[in-house]
């Protein structure tokens, strides 16, 4: 197209980075993600884009048009009908690329202004085939931080660190890497497609670095929720996931390095098939989802696979393993309605007390720790402006006694933990998080920060997210931090049903439409009551949209008690 012809790049020059934006259907938020690019400090002569226009609907790729006629010879726009995901726009893109490294960015997400330049000099400076920079999700979205916790890192290995659960493609390839190992996206995979491209580049790679000293990619959680994974059919995750596990086994020979990649995989995308929401499939839906999964856990889940998940996966896919789909449902049954079960203690051996469980999975006496772990909230609640309380029970008689010291953590936030004096048996835990620590440990954007247990007594240490199956809904309140109001709230997680202390910024514009909805609701006759689902008048709402994470309850159905 005469967009594309405009912005041919002299054949004298090579651009040091080529960043590739796969783009469909996100024109709300495609001005931001290039005027990301646009402003890099790298600068124009070092640098170039190729946009790539999936088929786009709803304008994107006339501004794109637009874009690439007044920034010729460095945003270049080529166009080509839907293919149903986003790994056919990322090889086109591949294709054009000539930089001697490639960067993918999302079209609704957005750089740091130095980003580019950093990465590529810290590529340069230590050999580095592959660069990632520190992601932070901006609106809530959930990222995976645990790679950055350390700090930078010149030489990460995919098999001894958090790597393989920050697999998505938003990092600093090298070219040379690239084409030698002839990489690209699988097409057949509907989603998930660039992890097989990111794990082979890391597993090949000679070194790959970690940075985590600049807040590098804003992964960007949409407002309509509709990308691609959020809205994936069912079939079309099972066909993608049994293709990542094939992957993965060809890739990696068996062994504790197969194990080290595999154990994500299967408590994340394995795992999160049979998730709360399972329940809510219909019957042969769920007939075959519980085939794939246990086909899957069958071929891939040793021993070293298993003792690498949390609790809360191994159960799960224990149930898959030892039952049908009626046992399945009845332990969602009993995670999402009456909460952590009893422990069965027979002959020395601990067991999860799942009604109609096999037992040959409810063991859980080799991680009792972790199931010790297991905690259910009680009421969430403001003892004073400033203060978030959880209330948290066990159902383990024994618990003050073996549990050991306990904490509950949001996040990076550890709260103040202690034993409530008003239950006698010693089951209840009280932990105070004071807000401005939840609020000075989320980025300007926003934060999920989930809620977890540790315990360390004589069982030895353990962890387990504190679910929340019985909370009732309230709504957040908005406190400053700084020049900035933010909303913050308890919500829980819907794939899981853990509890999440969600800190919301809030915007000026949405207080005004508060303002001016109460008004107007004030003078207004009475009318029908709000379709089902809709948000109350007054709350606030929070944005939406996560690459192949789950979307977190909206402002206007929090858990926070008053």
């Amino acid at each position: 197209m005469a967009a594309e012809e405009a912005t041919d790049r002299p054949p004298t020059t090579r651009p040091d980075v080529s960043v590739v934006v796969p783009v469909y259907n996100t024109l709300r938020y495609l001005r931001p993600c290039l005027d990301s690019l646009l402003r890099q400090t790298i600068g124009p002569g070092r640098m170039e884009i190729v946009a790539v226009d999936d088929g786009s609907t709803d304008g994107s790729g006339r501004l794109l048009d637009r874009l690439a006629a007044r920034h010729p010879g460095t945003l270049r726009v080529v166009h080509q009908a839907n293919s149903g995901g986003p790994a056919a726009p990322c090889n086109r893109g591949l294709e054009l690329a000539t930089g001697r490294y490639v960067f993918f960015l999302g079209s609704d997400d957005r750089l740091g202004p130095e980003a580019l330049e950093r990465l590529v000099a810290t590529a340069d400076r230590y050999g580095s085939d592959v660069v990632l920079g520190k992601v932070v999700g901006v609106n809530g979205r959930h990222v995976f931080a645990d790679v950055f916790a350390a700090g930078n890192a010149v030489d990460v290995s995919l098999f001894d660190s958090a790597l393989p659960w920050s697999l998505a493609n938003t990092k600093l390839f090298r070219r040379d890497l690239v084409d030698r190992l002839g990489l690209r996206f699988p097409e057949d995979m509907p989603v998930l497609s660039d992890q097989p491209f990111t794990l082979a580049a890391c597993y090949h790679a000679r070194r790959i670095s970690v940075l985590a000293d600049y807040d590098y990619y804003h992964a960007v959680r949409r407002l309509d929720a509709r990308n691609i994974t959020y809205h994936s059919r069912v079939d079309q995750r099972l066909v993608s996931v049994e293709r990542l596990f094939a992957f993965v086994a060809d890739l990696i020979p068996a062994g504790e390095r197969r194990n080290a990649v595999l154990s994500r995989h299967v408590g994340l995308e394995l795992a999160n098939l049979v998730g709360d929401d399972f329940r809510r499939l219909d019957r042969a839906t769920q007939e075959r989802v519980h085939a794939t999964v246990r086909r899957l856990v069958d071929q891939h889940v040793t021993d070293g696979v298993r003792d690498r998940l949390d609790i809360e996966a191994r159960l799960r896919l224990g149930a898959v393993a030892g039952g049908g789909v009626d046992e399945l449902l009845a332990v969602i049954a009993q995670d999402t309605g009456r909460g952590v079960p009893a422990t069965l203690v027979a002959a020395g051996r601990w067991h999860a007390g799942y009604p109609g469980a096999p037992t040959a999975w409810t063991d859980v006496t080799d991680v009792r720790a972790d199931w010790l772990a297991r905690l259910d909230t009680v009421e969430v609640s403001w003892v004073d402006g400033r203060t978030v309380t959880v209330t948290a029970r066990s159902p383990y008689p024994r618990f003050a006694a073996e549990a050991g010291p306990v904490r509950l953590v949001a996040g990076p936030v550890a709260g103040t933990t202690r034993l409530d004096a008003t239950d006698p048996t010693g089951r209840t835990v009280r932990t105070d998080f004071p807000v401005d620590r939840l609020l000075a440990a989320s980025a300007a954007s926003g934060q999920r920060h989930p809620v977890r247990a540790d315990v360390d007594g004589g069982h030895g240490r353990g962890g387990a997210p504190v679910r929340a199956p019985r909370l009732a809904a309230g709504r957040p309140r908005l406190l400053r931090h700084g020049a900035r109001l933010y909303g913050v709230a308890a919500t829980v997680d819907p794939r899981n049903g853990q509890l999440v202390l969600s800190v919301v910024p809030v915007t000026v514009g949405q207080l005004v439409g508060r303002v001016r909805r109460r008004l107007s609701g004030a003078t207004r006759p009475a009318g029908p009551p709000p379709r089902p689902g809709a948000v109350p008048a007054g709350s606030v709402p929070e944005r939406a949209g996560h690459h192949a994470e789950p979307a977190p309850a909206k402002l206007g159905h929090l858990t926070v008690a008053s």
